[in-house]
């Protein structure tokens, strides 16, 4: 049960790398020739974006930056899950980097193959950038990360 348990997260993070690239396959074959498709008018629609900067498209044709530093984090995030499993293991965070890796990868695969990320999901009830399933990953990552810290290591530190 052990190794089990301390392989989980690569499955986890390997589970969130087929997700996001599937998804964005699908995004590719099905919404790249009709543009976009209104799910719920003026709310969310699928739109085909080729993204080649960073959120809202800072630093397009940057690749390399952005290369690197998803790089540096899975490498970092990865030792520190190995490193840090006696003192630190909690499904909550492993759980939370583990999609951050997972989406990091994700994303790092297209601007490796392709040159630019395939967005998709257009959230146009408060004009927010167009992103896709790797982007969400890393963001309910950091989140379950962030409650973990707060919740999880905030209840230790008070005790």
């Amino acid at each position: 049960m052990g190794i089990l348990k301390k392989a989980l997260w690569l499955i986890i993070a390997a589970a969130v790398v087929g997700i996001d690239q599937l998804t964005k396959q699908l995004a590719v074959t099905y919404l790249k020739p009709i543009d976009t498709k209104p799910l719920i008018e003026g709310v969310l629609h699928l739109t085909y974006l080729e993204n080649r900067g960073a959120a809202f498209g800072m630093l397009a044709d940057h690749r390399w930056v952005f290369m690197i530093t998803s790089t540096a984090a899975v490498i970092g995030i990865t030792i520190f899950m190995y490193a840090a499993w006696d003192k630190f293991y909690h499904p909550l965070l492993y759980t939370g980097l583990a999609f951050i890796v997972g989406g990091g990868i994700g994303n790092m695969i297209d601007r490796v193959l392709a040159g630019y990320v395939v967005d998709f999901i257009d959230f146009r009830l408060i004009n927010f950038a167009i992103f896709n399933g790797a982007d969400s990953f890393v963001c309910v990552g950091a989140a379950l990360v962030v409650i973990w810290v707060l919740v999880i290591e905030g209840k230790k530190e008070n005790q």
